[in-house]
């Protein structure tokens, strides 16, 4: 089986490490970016099977980005973080393409879970 693809996109370098790290000891080929212009790159060059993409970035943020991965990939699977209630915007997050979301701070193992489970799809 070819080794899984994770885009981690975070501005936060100690989330990026943490999930980084996390995925990688699963077994998965993991990026990060921090922000949109690292990760619409990667989406292009590398092609990931799953990004988690937080919704708060600085410059283009989650939705932007998100509506941008789904042109360029629409296959790929994504996962939403966020800091805050932003009922509205995860609706439309869902709305784009978004399979759940996580609000931080997050339980490590459910979120590694989530992507286990999307990722065995």
């Amino acid at each position: 089986m070819e080794d899984k693809k994770v885009l981690i996109v975070d501005d936060q370098y100690g989330i990026r490490v943490l999930l980084f790290e996390v995925f990688g000891k699963e077994g998965y080929q993991t990026f990060q970016a921090a922000n949109g212009k690292q990760a619409l790159e990667i989406v292009v060059d590398e092609a990931p099977d799953l990004v988690i993409l937080d919704m708060k970035i600085p410059g283009m943020d989650g939705l932007e980005i998100l509506k941008e991965i789904k042109k360029i990939a629409p296959d790929t699977k994504v996962i939403m973080m966020t800091a805050y209630g932003e009922l509205d915007m995860i609706k439309e997050a869902t709305q784009l393409g978004a399979l759940t979301h996580f609000t931080k701070p997050f339980d490590i193992d459910e979120l590694r879970t989530a992507v286990n489970n999307q990722l065995a799809c």
